[in-house]
């Protein structure tokens, strides 16, 4: 399935949560399939914290471009593009196309980098709402996400009740714990006190705080694995010695046969060599003001708070139908969160579907190819497709 870039502009200032407004931006966005002529039958996909619209499908030409949901959504999947309009959209702030603190900000003609305002999750909802709204498309079929995906499809379900038939809420919570916001405090310092941070206007320093970037997917990258997985996948294996990283000291040194090389600075383990790969391949790509953004919106999300924490109040205008999943071994966005959401919802009484995968990948499952959770989706599509579809 081949997809295409989108971008829209919007001269109408929107109005943000922190009491601020933006006055001027662009969304990028991708669709796939056909919108039917009721127009009946659109889905959104809201990505998570590294992602962007590019949800499925490859690029025309390009290689190794599928969408970072391209096992989930396509042509015969469980979201079906024979029979849903898929659209992708990019969220306010990020660094894949929307407009974000790489850009130029309209009324200074300097990039943003600090001085973009801050978003939140409600705020996302509102701008994909204007995005829908000129494609013609009122009502949704479904909203689905993972993660920070899925606090956005439940915010759609909230902000939208009218708007949205179905909120598909995977691998997520109805807010984040402590120590959820703290795991994020902790790579949000690793980039402000980078040297080449610069306070967030590294741009106009030719600079890219890309060890504070290291550092702080290198963190995250931990939450989102299970213990269980770290050890299949690399236990205590040693890396080979190799001329780069054997220590600068003398063999007698060592002891004799140790696989060891007794040195504090040099990658040893096979864990660390993977930690640090993945650490150097986000730090090319990713923006350090966009990671601050995208963290702290995270941090914010609480619907409840507006109901004296009690999230049954928060959910009692929403109409839609659900589908929630968690994992057993995903400890970052617990089974526990999931059956707050439910419970909330059905003391609402509303039609909710709830799938707990017993899965030893941790956060990442959502991603991945359970055939379980793939089937509990596909089922899930297959009630709504007999629904719009009529």
């Amino acid at each position: 399935m081949i997809v295409t870039p989108q971008s829209m502009h919007f001269s109408e200032p929107l109005a943000l949560q922190s009491g601020t407004a933006i006055r001027a931006y662009d969304l990028a966005y991708e669709t796939s399939g056909t919108l039917n002529a009721g127009k009946t039958n659109a889905v959104v996909i809201c990505h998570a914290l590294n992602a962007s619209h590019h949800v499925a499908g490859s690029y025309e030409g390009q290689a190794n471009s599928e969408g970072w949901w391209d096992n989930m959504i396509g042509p015969g999947k469980p979201v079906d593009t024979n029979r849903f309009f898929v659209i992708g959209i990019n969220n306010l702030g990020s660094c894949f196309g929307s407009t974000g603190p790489m850009h130029i900000h309209p009324d200074t003609g300097k990039v943003y980098g600090a001085d973009f305002p801050v978003v939140t999750v409600e705020d996302w909802v509102n701008a994909q709402a204007r995005l829908l709204d000129r494609l013609g498309i009122h009502t949704l079929a479904a909203v689905m996400g993972g993660s920070l995906g899925g606090m956005q499809a439940l915010s759609w379900a909230i902000q939208y009740p009218q708007r949205v038939r179905h909120a598909v809420v995977i691998a997520s919570a109805p807010n984040l714990t402590a120590e959820n916001i703290a795991f994020n405090e902790v790579a949000r310092r690793a980039i402000v006190t980078d040297p080449d941070f610069h306070g967030g206007h590294f741009y106009e320093h030719g600079v890219v705080p890309k060890r504070g970037l290291r550092i702080a997917r290198m963190i995250g990258h931990i939450t989102y694995l299970s213990d269980d997985v770290m050890n299949e996948k690399f236990g205590r294996e040693i890396r080979p010695a190799t001329p780069l990283s054997t220590p600068s000291r003398s063999a007698d040194s060592l002891s004799p046969g140790s696989p060891y090389r007794y040195t504090t600075q040099d990658v040893e383990f096979q864990i660390e060599s993977y930690l640090r790969h993945q650490g150097d391949k986000f730090a090319e790509y990713f923006d350090a003001n966009t990671y601050l953004l995208i963290t702290r919106a995270l941090d914010y999300f609480d619907p409840a708070r507006a109901f004296n924490g009690q999230l049954t109040a928060a959910l009692a205008e929403a109409t839609a139908k659900f589908l929630l999943v968690s994992f057993t071994t995903d400890w970052r966005f617990s089974p526990q969160r999931s059956r707050e959401i439910v419970k909330a919802l059905l003391d609402n009484r509303r039609d909710v579907s709830y799938a707990e995968i017993d899965a030893p990948h941790g956060h990442d499952a959502f991603l991945l190819d359970d055939a379980r959770y793939l089937a509990v989706a596909s089922s899930y599509f297959e009630r709504i497709a007999g629904e719009v579809l009529k």
